[in-house]
């Protein structure tokens, strides 16, 4: 699996029908029946065809039950393993739209779901015989140049941030794949390219409109809601639906250095021990990832990914230590621009294949890690990827915001793919246990890349679970909002 194969796994959504279409009302259309639903608490329980009448009727989006015709293509997300079967889906078209939606299933204690990009290895973003409230209509990107500031609707994904910003010669942090949602990298935290220089995507967060469990629309930022702002940076999903985002921004582009160079698994090792010094000290600019994936010529292969957002011939003395490497098997690196950077590993969605992936930070490369890595090249059975989280990262203390890990050097991801759903038990088991093998090398892991269970989850917050349980308590008592990395009551 090449670095492009294994990017797709970590790709976004893309939308399944036109945003015109999601906006045209649907109130004249009648309910044919009462739906079967499920509540918070694991109970059957049915929606009655007057309570969604009314509410198609009051949505400025649509309302879409089982039976409609746009129902099958509503329901899927990224991931082909994921195949659940929602009550209704609420495509919202503002965040009145949203307000609604979340009125409607906390008034009928109903379980419920947020999509924002349809992005999530453990599908997060839908649910069976509940509610998903549906962000896809919601992308509008607005940029104000002068403050250096841009205003992004909820659904949004990561390339209309981009292409809105970068037309002023702007950016901010984002993920390394185009067509990811914006929200859901925000509220987790958010590595990209950028995050060596200018922090993760959380850090450059300037406000979030936010729908809490009762109802409200809110403005969240660090003078009106301290509390909340703090918590909405990292906590996920854990508090409401966010509406709109505010971001910071910076002069990147339009051209960069960026590329990948990759050497035979011969040379793993050696690959290995450099690039953990070489990312811990490169300058701010320099933004470095490594990669175990099969060379072209189907031999596994070590590859490094990189970007540099500053000078040109100030990158290229800061490559410098890499040409020394040897010779490779391919060296990609050039000047172009952001965008393309940004788009490079975009892949098909929705995907039909089925996708799995575990990860966990890493703060140093010790022997018994380097050795381990060496062993996985040398196996050809696995794409390993190791995105850069240091640099700026770390400037921001572990309690200043919800996101904890603020000092490791990398996020260590395993990833696999395949085709048929009856592989599915299986190739998850043996994913598990290569992680199984890497997992005593880590410190925690990203959740917006993770599939764990809820005790790993409450550990993984870490010195900031407390303050997050608090906080939980406060803004959404029945836990309405728990489809994501949960903060709950043990």
């Amino acid at each position: 699996m090449r670095r492009r194969e294994f990017c797709e796994l970590i790709g976004g959504a893309l939308a399944t029908l036109p945003a015109a279409k999601l906006l045209a009302n649907d109130s004249a259309r009648e309910v044919a029946s009462d739906v079967p639903a499920l509540k918070l608490n694991g109970e059957q329980t049915v929606l009655e065809k007057a309570a969604l009448r009314d509410l198609r009727a009051s949505l400025r989006g649509q309302l879409i039950l089982p039976g409609d015709e746009q129902y099958e293509g509503a329901r899927r997300i990224w991931n082909g393993m994921i195949d659940r079967r929602p009550a209704a889906i609420a495509w919202c078209a503002n965040a009145d739209d949203v307000k609604r939606a979340v009125t409607f299933a906390r008034e009928r204690q109903l379980l419920s779901a947020v999509r924002g990009g349809g992005h999530s290895f453990p599908g997060h973003s839908t649910c069976d015989k509940g509610l998903v409230i549906d962000l896809s209509a919601m992308r509008a990107v607005k940029v104000d140049a002068a403050h250096q500031t841009a205003r992004v609707e909820g659904g949004a994904w990561i390339g209309d941030l981009d292409a809105a910003t970068q037309a002023h010669g702007l950016a901010t942090t984002m993920g390394q794949i185009s067509n990811t949602g914006v929200g859901g990298l925000t509220l987790g935290g958010g590595f990209g390219w950028l995050s060596h220089r200018f922090g993760m995507a959380c850090d450059n967060l300037i406000a979030v409109d936010l729908v809490t469990a009762d109802g409200q629309l809110r403005r969240v930022t660090a003078e009106d809601s301290p509390d909340l702002f703090w918590a909405l940076r990292g906590g996920g999903g854990n508090f409401g639906v966010a509406t709109a985002f505010e971001f910071r921004l910076h002069k990147v582009g339009p051209q960069v250095l960026a590329g990948h160079v990759s050497w035979p698994r011969a040379r793993a090792k050696d690959v290995i021990e450099f690039y953990e010094d070489f990312a811990s000290h490169a300058p701010r600019e320099l933004d470095v990832d490594l990669s175990l994936e099969p060379g072209p010529d189907g031999q596994s292969a070590v590859a490094i990914y990189l970007c540099h957002c500053g000078d040109v011939h100030a990158g290229e003395k800061a490559l410098e230590p890499l040409r020394k490497l040897g010779k490779p098997i391919e060296d990609a690196i050039k000047v172009q621009d952001y965008l393309v950077v940004q788009r490079q590993f975009d892949g098909p969605s929705p995907d039909p294949n089925n996708h799995y992936l575990k990860g966990g930070f890493v703060r140093e490369f010790s022997p018994g890690l380097v050795e381990k890595l060496a062993e996985f090249v040398a196996s050809k059975e696995l794409n390993l990827y190791f995105e850069n989280s240091c640099g700026a990262v770390a400037d921001t203390a572990p309690t200043a915001t919800a996101f904890p890990y603020r000092h490791a050097i990398t996020n260590m991801m395993i990833a696999a793919s395949w085709p048929d759903a009856a592989d599915n038990e299986r190739r998850v088991a043996e994913l598990r246990r290569h992680w199984d093998a890497l997992v005593p090398f880590t410190e925690g892991y990203y959740s917006n890349l993770n599939d764990a269970d809820q005790k790993s989850i409450d550990r993984n917050y870490g010195v900031n679970h407390a303050r997050l349980l608090q906080l939980k308590q406060r803004y959404d008592p029945l836990n309405q909002f728990r489809l994501n990395a949960n903060i709950r009551a043990t």
